[in-house]
């Protein structure tokens, strides 16, 4: 809490008005190699299911921060954002738009209200043939491309395609490569198949890191989520995500506390962080302080940076300008003022 209580001290224009604010830093970790398949383990992982939601339930009810706490997490949940167009009628003007958002996420006179300089989001997330037009409108600053690919959202296509289209979005310059498991294998408890295609996916990504969607709304339990965690962490897998955002359910805090506490374990067994993503259904800046909580309080501080957390959303950025421009003015603005594009 110690940086975002500095980076809250730092927001407050009456006491300091020429201090800027200073974002939690970014950490460089080790890449996640892998490790050989631990059936034993993965048989040991069990899941309390009522436990698990009492301790979801309380998370957003027990935590609250205001004001200019608020705002230095806000602030950070934009650094820590996916902006995501995955829709049928994309067009090459549609994704322009939504990098330029990428680019300046935050108006101008916030930032300058807020007495801070420029921010990004984490990341700009498109369906494979809009791979280039976000390259060429991001190139120079920093922010990666990420791509949804085998067979997304359903991941029912045949094995070499689904590697084969890993390959040429890598090709295009997507840095981050989503992918999406096989749930019959989750459903049916055949861990050395998700295994060894999660590895063979985490292959053919090469230097491009693997975020892997465990469409949880379809895996029947959390101990099945659990466990999917595990395997896909062994695999290989750079980040685990909650949901292609295309299902019934989507990011829920029960099926989030599961999956960091996964995350969590491989890190005291193994030494490697993984990163965490909930995407679907995460709209609004309470939703964003609700999971920034839950990630500070089981993973920590080191997680709260875009290297290791991300948010699966784009109507939340919206919502996120409304809130800050609320903490400067006193009042909230109408909602097409902070339209995506």
């Amino acid at each position: 809490m110690q940086l975002l209580k500095s980076n809250s001290r730092k927001l407050s224009m009456a006491t300091k008005p020429k201090e800027k604010l200073t974002l939690l830093p970014q950490t460089i970790s080790a890449r996640n190699k892998g490790i050989d398949l631990d059936l034993d383990w993965i048989s040991s992982i069990q899941a309390n299911t009522s436990a698990i939601e009492r301790r979801a339930s309380s998370i957003a009810s027990r935590r609250s921060v205001k004001k200019q706490y608020q705002a230095a997490w806000l602030l950070q949940a934009v650094k820590c954002m996916d902006l995501t167009t995955l829709s049928g009628d994309d067009t090459t003007g549609r994704v322009k738009r939504l990098c330029a958002k990428a680019k300046n996420p935050i108006s101008n006179k916030l930032l300058k209200d807020l007495d801070l300089g420029k921010i990004t989001v984490g990341a700009v997330c498109v369906y494979h043939d809009m791979i280039e037009t976000a390259v060429s409108k991001l190139r120079g600053t920093g922010i990666p491309v990420a791509a949804v690919s085998t067979g997304f959202p359903a991941g029912l296509s045949p094995l070499p395609l689904r590697i084969a289209e890993i390959e040429y979005s890598v090709s295009a310059g997507a840095s981050e490569i989503d992918i999406v498991i096989s749930r019959r294998h989750v459903l049916t408890q055949n861990w050395k198949a998700l295994y060894e295609e999660v590895k063979d996916f985490r292959k053919a990504c090469g230097s491009a890191h693997i975020k892997t969607i465990l469409a949880t709304g379809e895996l029947g339990t959390l101990r099945n989520v659990a466990r999917a965690s595990a395997v896909c962490m062994m695999a290989g897998a750079d980040f685990i995500k909650t949901s292609t955002g295309k299902e019934p359910i989507n990011a829920t805090l029960p099926v989030s506390l599961v999956m960091v506490r996964a995350i969590r374990e491989y890190h005291e067994k193994t030494g490697y962080k993984i990163g965490y993503k909930p995407a679907g259904g995460i709209s609004k800046a309470k939703d964003a302080l609700t999971y920034l909580s839950l990630i500070k309080e089981e993973l920590g501080d080191q997680w709260l940076n875009p290297e290791l957390f991300r948010f699966g959303a784009s109507s939340l950025l919206g919502d996120i300008e409304r809130q800050l421009e609320h903490h400067i003015t006193g009042a909230y603005s109408a909602s097409y003022r902070h339209a995506m594009g």
